[in-house]
């Protein structure tokens, strides 16, 4: 595996770190052309090749007799040539037919326009093939198997072996793939400095780095390959949950905050003011964020609610104390409908009291911004209101006690902690309604505590939830204005704001204009969607809220926050295009009233994994149990993207697969760093640089070691 531009190797004496971390040109076989098609697939070094790990393999460790063969069935099968038949068609496209003997039984192996194959094969050569078998006019035979040629009296238990399959890039095959990483890894293996002392490697039993490196890519058995995997996986998620544990020892230690403490007194005054009472699991989660506030160190915690759970309230009630000790505290929410939702819900449940508050988002003109802000820094606001525009306009709190951030998620980790002043730090508490499935959330939020609530009876109304037919829809419309004329609202949602194309996609814009003018003519329409101007989304929400307008047309903008209980009615268009989670959380907008509530999904596709999706959509109303369905389906990649998180992609690990060792990994880094909370110790120095290399930047860690 030669290329012809080839670069100079790494000096053998070089130190193993530069040796790791030099260009993969100086790796031998790797010229220039070459580099810039490995490049592609993100390998610059030496180590990123010993760290490119194979993606699946092919299995050759069992072997099939042909009596045992089933139909479409992967299988691998030793044979002896008894036949070699090439021919062409009669459009000149080359066949090529061999026939494999194995006792008395006979297989046929085909390959098409592959006539180099044909001198590869001898009569009475012993061969061992790998693919999907097809039952044929009697026979079994496969098309285009992996094949492994024998000697004559050669052992085949020795061939057995599972072969790494890499992902690749145009111009780099798995054959040349497998040579590079196989002379990398004799060359480099031994070159990688172990990260674990032997202690640790003994306490959580796995094995060492290079062993681990080794296997993983040349596995002589599934043991072997689970080994090195595990090894691989606990280091991966080891290291992730050292740095939030980092995190999380720096916020607890080195930052200082106001000590906002509950007493019977302020507790009394608090719940007093509420309307209603507070569930079991409101008040649990209260007495948490209450009993974090009262630290001298920042409250970092996580309120993760169900739809219908009541989670504002329990935020309200965190305010309400930070107020009550002569703070501020300000609640940001992702969008200026949720922000003003959320003002006109404190607004009504605080007007007896001396709390003031003001709405701040990016809309305020000049002068207003001006004046709001002059009274937040003199301290003549309690409560602010608002968007990241709080952070952008980088107000100047008189003392802020306490900073909420309601659904964390869509504002990205890197904007977690922007709030600070001189003096103290807030308490921060972070809220979503989006249901997150727990390995998700210890990765995402490992550097938080974290509280749930969950929707408890009698708390939002239960769903009636289908799942829409094409043959169904005018009885589902037909239904639809039923309830309309019953004096109930209705939300329709598709996925688009405008159609760019001939699709049949709806878009809020296309389908407004197709309901006003057929199924819904008689009745008040809107549209609402974030391409809309602040006024214009004011005057649809106000619409929609008073009553004014009985069905609205939006985007998946109403996902969160919109709370309007006399509208019990949704259609969702291109359902298969929302996550679970998303549908649950659409739902949710019609669970807030008394009267029967129904969701109808509606999809334009006969997908199977869409599908299965929206069939567990209609069959589940829980969300957390929904969230680890869809996990299960489409994978944390597309849940919570690395762009949202802000974390580097996993190498190996697989959220799902290693639930159990990212619960070990946690536990053990949480210990780890209680003991040496900056890794200082002598035989923690490799783990330290992994650590700062890998997330200092997604995590905002300076290395102050």
């Amino acid at each position: 595996m030669v290329d012809s531009e080839q670069s100079p190797s790494t000096p053998p004496d070089a130190a193993p770190i530069e040796r790791l971390t030099q260009s993969i040109l100086s790796i031998h076989g790797i010229g220039v052309q070459r580099a810039k098609l490995l490049q592609k697939l993100g390998l610059h070094t030496a180590a990123d090749l010993l760290f490119f790990f194979p993606r699946s393999y092919e299995d050759f460790t069992e072997l099939h007799q042909i009596t045992e063969l089933q139909d479409e069935q992967m299988a691998n099968v030793v044979g002896v040539v008894e036949d070699i038949d090439p021919a062409i068609t009669g459009r000149g496209k080359h066949i090529l037919s061999v026939l494999f003997k194995q006792n008395d039984q006979f297989l046929k192996a085909i390959w098409f326009n592959q006539s180099f194959m044909t001198k590869k094969f001898q009569i009475g050569q012993r061969v061992l093939l790998r693919g999907k078998t097809k039952l044929v006019s009697g026979r079994f035979q496969m098309s285009h198997p992996k094949t492994i040629w024998l000697d004559a009296d050669q052992d085949v238990e020795n061939e057995k072996q599972l072969s790494p399959v890499y992902r690749l890039t145009e111009g780099i095959n798995q054959r040349q793939m497998r040579e590079l990483i196989s002379e990398t890894i004799e060359s480099c293996a031994g070159l990688i400095q172990e990260a674990f002392p032997e202690d640790l490697r003994k306490q959580v039993e796995v094995c060492e780095i290079e062993t681990a490196i080794r296997q993983i890519h040349a596995p002589k058995n599934h043991e072997q390959m689970e080994k090195a995997r595990s090894r691989l996986v606990y280091q991966e998620l080891f290291i992730l949950q050292l740095a939030l544990a980092i995190r999380r020892h720096r916020i607890r230690t080195t930052n200082v905050s106001p000590r906002l403490e509950l007493t019977p007194k302020i507790r009394s005054r608090i719940v007093g003011r509420l309307p209603f009472t507070l569930t079991e699991t409101q008040k649990k989660a209260f007495q948490e964020i209450a009993t974090d506030m009262g630290q001298k160190f920042p409250m970092n915690r996580l309120l993760h609610g169900e739809v219908g759970s009541g989670k504002t309230v329990v935020a309200v009630c965190a305010m309400l104390l930070a107020v009550a000790h002569g703070n501020q505290a300000t609640l940001m929410a992702p969008t200026e409908i949720l922000a003003q939702q959320h003002f006109q819900t404190l607004k009504k449940l605080l007007e007896n009291s001396r709390v003031r508050m003001v709405l701040w988002t990016g809309s305020l003109k000049p002068a207003e911004r001006k004046k709001i802000s002059k009274q937040i820094s003199d301290g003549e606001v309690d409560l602010v209101i608002g968007t990241q525009a709080v952070v952008a306009s980088k107000i100047d709190f008189h003392q802020l006690g306490l900073v909420v951030i309601d659904e964390q998620h869509k504002f990205g980790v890197r904007q977690r902690a922007l709030l600070k002043q001189s003096g103290h730090d807030p308490h921060y508490l972070v809220m979503t309604a989006t249901p997150i499935p727990r390995t998700i959330s210890m990765t995402l939020f490992g550097d938080l505590d974290v509280s749930i609530l969950e929707r408890t009876s009698g708390v939002g109304q239960k769903v009636n939830t289908y799942l829409g037919l094409e043959k169904n829809r005018d009885q589902w419309w037909e239904f639809f204005r039923k309830k309309l004329k019953e004096g109930r609202q209705g939300f329709i949602v598709a996925p688009l704001v405008n159609a760019d194309d001939d699709s049949e996609l709806s878009s809020a814009e296309r389908m407004f204009e197709t309901l006003a003018n057929g199924p819904l003519s008689e009745f008040r329409l809107d549209v609402l969607h974030g391409k809309q101007s602040t006024e214009e989304k004011d005057i649809a929400m106000q619409n929609f809220v008073s009553g004014k307008t009985q069905a609205i047309v939006a985007t998946g903008v109403v996902e969160v926050g919109i709370n309007v209980p006399n509208a019990t009615l949704m259609t969702i268009e291109s359902a298969e295009r929302f996550g679970l989670s998303q549908l649950h959380q659409l739902r949710g907008r019609v669970s807030r009233g008394t009267h029967p509530a129904f969701v109808c999904a509606f999809a334009t596709t006969d997908d199977p994994e869409s599908n299965e999706r929206l069939t567990a959509f209609a069959d589940n109303d829980n969300g957390f149990e929904l969230a680890e369905i869809d996990l299960q389906i489409r994978g944390p990649g597309n849940l919570f993207s690395t762009q949202q998180s802000g974390f580097p992609p996993l190498m190996i690990a697989d959220l799902i697969r290693d639930a159990d060792i990212l619960k070990s990994a946690q536990h053990d880094a949480r210990k780890l760093i209680d003991q040496d909370p900056e890794l200082e110790g002598s035989d923690y120095q490799r783990l330290r640089q992994l650590v700062f290399a890998r997330y200092g930047k997604a995590l905002q860690l300076s290395d102050v070691g």
